[in-house]
Formats: C-alpha cells, structure tokens, sequence
C-alpha cells in the first residue's frame, strides 16, 4: 500500500486563463490518495487564480515568478515555493489524463530508485489526437544523447523534490529562451539516477499554434548550439550530433539565414548522411520548399521538427 505523499505540482502562465484553468482542473480531477497543492506561477502578469474547487487534501495558490522571465524561471520559481516531497510539472496549455499521478506513484513505489518518473502523451492537433509513446520504460544516459525521446513531455514529469532542488539544482535559466530546457534537464537527471516511464499516454499536449516558442527559429538555433556546448558527450555519438546539427541547419535556414544553415546542413551529413531534416534544410534554403510547408507536413503527422 502506498504511503502519502505531497505533490506540488507547478504550473508557468502567461496571459492563458482560460487554458490554464483547464489544466489545473485536470490536477484536481486526479484520484491519486495524497495531499498536493497546485501552484500557479504568474509569468509577467498579475496573479489571478482561476474559479476552480479545490480537491479534498489539496490547494490551489498563485505566485509571482520572481527568477528571469520564462518558463525557466518560472518553473524555479515554483520549485523553490514548494512544500511537496514531490514535484511535477503541468504546462498551461496541456492536460493531465485520469489515472496520471497514481500510475506514476504506483511507478515510484515499484522503483524508489528513480529520480524523475514520466509518461507517455496524447498530441492534440485540435482535428484529432495521436499517442506517442517511448521506446523503453527505463531510459539511460546514453539514450538521452542519442535520442530526445519526443514522447516524453515535461508535462508529464514528477520529480523527487530534493534531487531536483540538489542533485539537479532546477532549470538552467540560461538556456536562450528556455527552449530546450527539458530535454537539458532529462539529460542531467539521466546521468545521476533512473528516469523512469509509464508508457501509457497520459498527458494531453495541444499543439495548436499556441504555443510560445512556435516559430522563434533564431532561439531554437541559439539554444540547441548552448546544448551541445554544455553537453559535450553528444559530440562522441555522431548520429546524436548529427541530429542536432540538422535541428540547428532547420531552424537558421526557416530563420532566413540560409548560408549558415547550409554549412550546419553539410556538417550533419558528415556526422550522419541519413539526416532527412539536414537534407530539407539544404533544400529550402536554395527556395525549393518553404519551411512553413514543411512543417504543416510534419505537424500533421503529431511530429515535430
């Protein structure tokens, strides 16, 4: 029988009321047995706490994120305000399933080894929705570098709140614009202690256009080149390097800036010729496909590039 347990879940908003009140409910819809608290984390906009009834044993409550503005550091600040042994993370524009948080209890009681423990996901396209799931239900270091695992979303996540605070030391809020920071973050984890997987789809992901990171290619660039310098074991795998690199060549080239994108195309075909976004990224900037069409192509499949 599970042991209670306090789960803060952390919720960054910006300017999203109604979005985000939907994913709160969704916290409080759980039957998960334990004592949480939601905390909404106003992101450069006034606290204004949605009209939603709390769940016996739980609390909602709204902070200012006080770190840097963005997801970076309104997650930090969520987490340094929480009193939960636990910690999860919940976007504002995403859902939580029925069953989410005591599957992964129930995974946490099975491995108490496991420093972070997520789930599979639903995309929600707004015409219909597709399940990704995740190769492995223990994932290691060294499939983070090969792989970002795309199935696992930071929605779905739950932490142990003392690694995160500790061992992890929260969300590198130097990461421009924030993209990227949960792929940093499984990386970090992974290489200190188990990451874990309910392989059920039991997060909701819109993705809907609404997203704030859409279209903000010069930040993907930047972002994804700070990660291979921080992360310097992708470089011994050359298709993991290679992938990034094309992530890289893509979003120059969608940026406009289509020689540079080019010379990060040819150096992902070096370190993996079978590179298809490298070799898209060649193609739309010599103008024989445009970015957007691609992308239309690729997001109605439920990927992304």
């Amino acid at each position: 029988m599970r042991t209670v347990v306090e789960v803060s879940v952390v919720v960054p908003t910006h300017n999203r009321p109604e979005l985000m009140k939907l994913a709160v409910e969704s916290v409080l819809a759980q039957e998960a047995g334990v004592i949480g608290e939601v905390i909404i984390v106003f992101d450069a906009c006034p606290i204004d706490l949605p009209g939603v009834t709390a769940a016996a044993g739980w609390t909602v409550r709204g902070i200012s994120n006080t770190r840097c503005r963005g997801l970076a550091g309104a997650r930090n600040s969520g987490i340094d305000a929480a009193r939960g042994q636990l910690v999860a993370f919940l976007d504002d524009d995403d859902e939580w399933l029925p069953g989410k948080l005591a599957a992964q209890l129930d995974r946490l009681a099975e491995k108490p080894e496991a420093i972070v423990v997520g789930t599979a996901m639903a995309i929600d396209d707004g015409q219909a929705q597709r399940i990704r799931l995740v190769p492995s239900e223990e994932l290691t270091h060294e499939s983070f570098l090969r792989d970002r695992h795309p199935g696992l979303h930071s929605s779905s996540l739950l932490f142990r709140r003392d690694a995160l605070r500790e061992e992890l030391s929260g969300i590198d809020e130097n990461l421009p614009g924030s993209y990227g920071e949960d792929y940093d973050l499984l990386l970090r984890a992974s290489a200190v202690g188990l990451v874990t997987v309910v392989n059920e789809p039991l997060v909701r992901v819109r993705w809907q256009g609404q997203s704030y990171y859409f279209g903000q290619w010069e930040t993907y660039a930047a972002a994804l080149q700070y990660l291979l310098r921080k992360h310097p074991d992708i470089g011994r795998i050359p298709a993991a390097l290679g992938r990034i690199e094309a992530q890289i060549a893509f979003a120059l080239v969608a940026a406009g800036r289509r020689a540079e994108g080019r010379r990060w195309a040819w150096r992902a075909l070096r370190h993996n010729p079978k590179q298809i976004k490298a070799m898209l990224a060649i193609a739309i900037s010599w103008r024989l496909v445009s970015a957007d069409r691609v992308i239309r192509f690729v997001r109605s499949r439920g990927k992304g590039i």
